[in-house]
């Protein structure tokens, strides 16, 4: 079963105003548009079919109605509850939500969905796709999502490319590496989702810049790294005050050479 990195989801209160930083540092974004029936909208920027969205609440009492779709629930826990932006989780792409759905019950995992999902986008054109979330009952280890578009790979990249979304960044011709994330137990959360996800390890080494003990994932599209902290960093800050979580974009073949903190979360240039 293939699967590929399809996006990062990142809270934001004011998905548009993450666009004016994001372009200060060479960063092509574009408005997005509302999802209607969950009271969210966004912004979104490409690195090929991998990319970013900047996800906010445009409608809470909507919002809050939405128990089957965990990135929802989320996004109104921590947006609305906790008023704590940035990165949040991740979605992996499949063409075989139903046969995943049923993978992941049979290993114990509580499922929601597959969900149908879309929104309307900037130029009133209605994208269509599939969401599954799955869960450990005792919720101990967080958990990507799993989307399946309406269209295949090979029509969303052609319209991409027409719109302008791809090929645009000032920074030259980037790729989304890889996205990082805090974890307290490196060995027990790979172990875990390499067991469920079937990903392979890297080899583990020590990132100096965030302080902590790291391993890649290797995932088609953007590559997954892990760490746990062995002393102050950044690492240790975004555990301590936000717990497990994504928080930190790899971004690589750019004309700059960065590590910056920026919208509540971590970037590298490189």
């Amino acid at each position: 079963m293939d699967l590929f990195f399809d996006h990062l989801v990142w809270f934001f209160k004011k998905p548009e105003k993450a666009m004016l930083p994001l372009e200060q540092r060479g960063i092509h974004v574009v408005k997005g548009g509302r999802h209607e029936s969950w009271g969210t909208y966004n912004t979104l920027t490409y690195f090929g079919l991998s990319y970013i969205e900047f996800l906010g609440i445009e409608n809470l009492s909507i919002a809050e109605k939405h128990d089957e779709n965990r990135l929802i629930t989320q996004i109104v826990e921590q947006l609305a509850k906790e008023s704590r932006e940035g990165p949040a989780t991740i979605a992996i792409r499949t063409n075989q939500i139903k046969e995943l759905a049923i993978k992941f019950k049979e290993k114990g995992l509580t499922v929601y969905g597959p969900l149908s999902g879309g929104r309307v986008r900037a130029d009133g054109q209605i994208i269509r796709w599939s969401l599954l979330f799955p869960e450990y009952p005792e919720k101990n280890v967080k958990l990507p999502f799993f989307i399946e578009w309406q269209k295949s790979d090979e029509e969303r990249y052609s319209e991409f490319e027409d719109q302008g979304f791809i090929g645009s960044h000032i920074l030259g011709q980037p790729k989304l590496e890889s996205i990082g994330f805090v974890v307290n137990n490196l060995d027990k959360t790979l172990e875990i989702w390499e067991n469920l996800f079937g990903l392979k390890q890297g080899e583990e080494y020590i990132d100096s810049e965030i302080n902590a003990r790291s391993r890649i994932l290797k995932l088609n599209g953007t590559d997954l790294f892990f760490c746990t902290p062995i002393g102050d960093g950044p690492a240790a800050k975004v555990l301590k005050e936000k717990g497990e979580t994504p928080f930190l974009v790899n971004v690589s073949d750019t004309n700059q050479r960065h590590f910056f903190e920026m919208l509540d979360g971590y970037w590298k240039f490189k």
